[in-house]
């Protein structure tokens, strides 16, 4: 939770198989193409891509131990996707933050601490007068990543339960609104998944199906994807994973880097792909995701998918 080169991998029933080419079929099956463009800053993992009034903005937790961040705290900001501006930052000591835009207004939710009890949201329509609340508290559990969306009649938000309640975590659970401030937490049973390690992290809908791309531990730890109709019942993808680490990740996509950042990603162990996020722009989409050992040692990076949200998603379910 924690310069262009094709990077897919295939999983069938759990079992690794080898890294067919591009172009190649694996049983049968067409790859997911996702493009690696390589890594864009340290020190930073739970980012979502956002566009927002006719522009991309990434937005960032910037955590404490951000190697640029002089504030001594955490915070949330947007940074332009163009030229890297940045701005005023909010939310300071908030943490594992996550963004959706509906409507011209955008939305962030969060947490004020690691493991908390209960989930922030923070409302603007222009990136620098906000309004917050808390949406709702869950006393005795552990929340840490969330992610938000509408499926055209209601607020869906997949948070991600540490504990203790969460079997064995971390836990997808999720909660409904009409409005935002009004919320129904679905029952213990509406949820993926309390037997293994299944982190929660990117919630998308489209066409009856909420999709959970998830954290995996399986040599190392990987993302993939899920997909239901309740939130009960799921459907692993045949093509999973949906990322995994790879020399790809170390590729420098930012001429702006450090030379010391230059040199930690030289070095880095790399056994992560986590984090992962997007949005759709002009007809592709532009993804986010975090490398790195899961042990401190993150960097963020960015790939990119020629096609549409709705491709994307029916292409993980051939």
């Amino acid at each position: 939770m924690w310069k262009t080169t094709f990077f897919v991998f295939m999983v069938v029933s759990s079992a690794w198989t080898a890294t067919p080419a591009v172009g190649q079929q694996a049983n049968g099956m067409e790859q997911v193409e996702i493009v690696k463009l390589g890594t864009i800053d340290c020190d930073l993992v739970e980012t979502t891509p956002v566009v927002f009034d006719g522009k991309v903005y990434r937005f960032e937790y910037v955590r404490e131990r951000y190697w640029n961040n002089r504030t001594g705290d955490s915070y949330f900001r947007f940074v332009s996707h163009t030229d890297g501006s940045h701005t005023t930052p909010f939310a300071s000591g908030f943490h594992l933050g996550s963004a959706y835009v509906r409507q011209n207004n955008m939305i962030v939710t969060g947490v004020d601490d690691w493991g908390a009890d209960k989930i922030h949201i923070f409302t603007s329509d222009d990136l620098n007068t906000w309004h917050d609340w808390v949406a709702f508290e869950l006393p005795g559990y552990e929340i840490f990543n969330t992610s938000l969306i509408h499926d055209g009649e209601r607020y869906v938000l997949m948070f991600e339960i540490g504990g203790p309640p969460a079997g064995v975590g971390f836990t997808a659970r999720f909660a409904t609104s009409r409005d935002l401030k009004n919320w129904n937490i679905l029952p213990p049973d509406y949820n993926y998944a309390m037997e293994r390690y299944t982190a929660p992290h990117c919630l998308r809908y489209h066409d009856g199906y909420y999709y959970n791309f998830f954290l995996e531990m399986n040599d190392g730890f990987e993302m993939r994807v899920v997909r239901s109709r309740d939130f009960v019942h799921w459907e692993a993808s045949p093509l999973n994973p949906v990322l995994r680490s790879s020399a790809d990740d170390k590729k420098i996509f930012n001429d702006g880097l450090t030379v010391a950042c230059r040199k930690r990603i030289a070095e880095a162990d790399n056994t992560n792909n986590s984090d992962f996020d997007f949005c759709e722009y002009r007809g592709k989409l532009i993804i986010n995701y975090s490398w790195g050992n899961q042990m401190g040692e993150e960097f963020l990076a960015e790939a990119s998918y020629e096609g549409t949200t709705e491709q994307f998603l029916a292409s993980w379910f051939p």
